[in-house]
């Protein structure tokens, strides 16, 4: 079984003059909840190569089992550094698709094109999409085969408004996910910031935020092995 990663090329924190990219545990702990499993990762990004990372994610208050972990992992390190463009990879090549979250993905992969068909790609052949805290961002242009928004009608969770208050970034971000969401039409949940919450509709997964990150790659888990 083969599952790919979609990576954010998108490095700066709006105006800010801050760093922002990927999130370590929202792509370290999915990662080896798949690859421990036997599963087959291929990572890819925007630009391709070395994706950024969001410096906060390396801070001292959000490493876990699984980060700490990520940086031992001389070989996963050095698949980071050479991630495959998106414009290269096919939906016929996998069995489902995982969007790890950070701030990145509201900038780059919420626009991008080759994204954008990908998701759809992965829709129309019935295989899993799963994405976690800021990257359900990624659904923003996606439609489903009538031409509606791809999540109208779903249900569906990501970082909520008030996790972004949390983090003072509200005013910094180009949009809310939990408004985009519910602008696109889901059917969004919530619980309380910063607990797990994964939800699980068809062949679509969400996960609230990095805690949630694991439990959404076991969901993943769950239906590929199907």
């Amino acid at each position: 079984m083969k599952v790919l990663f979609v990576l954010t090329s998108h490095a700066e924190l709006g105006t800010t003059g801050k760093k922002t990219g990927f999130w370590v545990e929202e792509f370290a702990a999915p990662y080896y909840v798949l690859a421990d499993a036997g599963i087959e990762v291929t990572l890819a990004s925007p630009e391709g190569g070395q994706p950024p990372i969001d410096p906060s994610s390396e801070a001292p208050g959000a490493q876990t089992d699984a980060t700490k972990r990520y940086y031992q992992d001389t070989e996963l390190l050095q698949k980071l550094q050479n991630t495959r463009k998106l414009s290269s990879v096919s939906a016929d090549d996998f069995d489902a698709v995982f969007y790890p979250g950070g701030h990145g993905p509201l900038w780059d992969l919420s626009e991008n094109e080759d994204s954008v068909k990908l998701i759809e790609a992965f829709a129309k052949q019935k295989k899993p999409v799963a994405a976690v805290c800021h990257a359900p961002a990624v659904f923003a242009r996606v439609k489903n085969e009538q031409g509606e928004p791809f999540v109208k009608g779903k249900q569906v969770t990501g970082f909520t408004n008030s996790e972004e208050e949390a983090v003072k970034l509200t005013e910094v971000v180009p949009f809310l996910v939990e408004d985009k969401l519910k602008e696109l039409g889901a059917d969004y949940s919530k619980v309380a910031d910063w607990q797990p919450h994964v939800v699980r509709d068809g062949l679509l997964i969400t996960g609230q935020n990095p805690a949630s990150s694991e439990g959404a790659a076991q969901e993943l888990l769950e239906l590929i092995q199907k």
